[in-house]
């Protein structure tokens, strides 16, 4: 699967822990391209390794229980409405950092209550496509500086 070999993330931080290349998060055609190779199940293995904070979140995207969820780690490939799932709730968090410009505080970010969010916590509305969909409504205005 040579997509997922090349230019990774550069740097540090969690996500750069996950080998997926840059481009599947600023490029939609890569992005495409790698829901329908499908997510190999040692990705998101890592994916969880690097974000263990937020385990139960991947449980709720894989509509699994915690006990489970290592049987995803030996598949090949996860199937595209997963695989589409999980990279998508990734590149959010690719774009939450980009957006505080701070791993850490983008991480509280996702955990605190926002008013703009009616109280609700980020991380609790990205287990759907709605939920990150408002979720990057949000980021949009604090990128813009639009805090109303």
């Amino acid at each position: 699967m040579e997509l997922l070999e090349k230019d990774r993330i550069a740097g540090g931080g969690v996500m750069a822990q996950i080998d997926l290349p840059r481009e599947v998060y600023t490029d939609s055609t890569a992005f495409i391209r790698t829901v329908r190779q499908g997510l190999p199940g040692s990705v998101l293995k890592q994916a969880i390794d690097a974000l263990s904070a937020d385990r139960d979140l991947f449980v709720r995207l894989l509509e699994t229980d915690s006990g489970n969820l290592h049987r995803f780690y030996k598949r090949k490939a996860l199937g595209r409405a997963q695989s589409e799932e999980v990279l998508d709730t990734l590149k959010l968090f690719v774009e939450v950092g980009e957006v505080f410009a701070d791993e850490a505080i983008g991480h509280q970010w996702l955990h605190a209550e926002v008013p703009a969010l009616a109280g609700s916590r980020p991380i609790e509305l990205l287990d759907t496509f709605a939920g990150r969909e408002l979720v990057r409504q949000v980021l949009r205005k604090i990128s813009y500086g639009d805090f109303s």
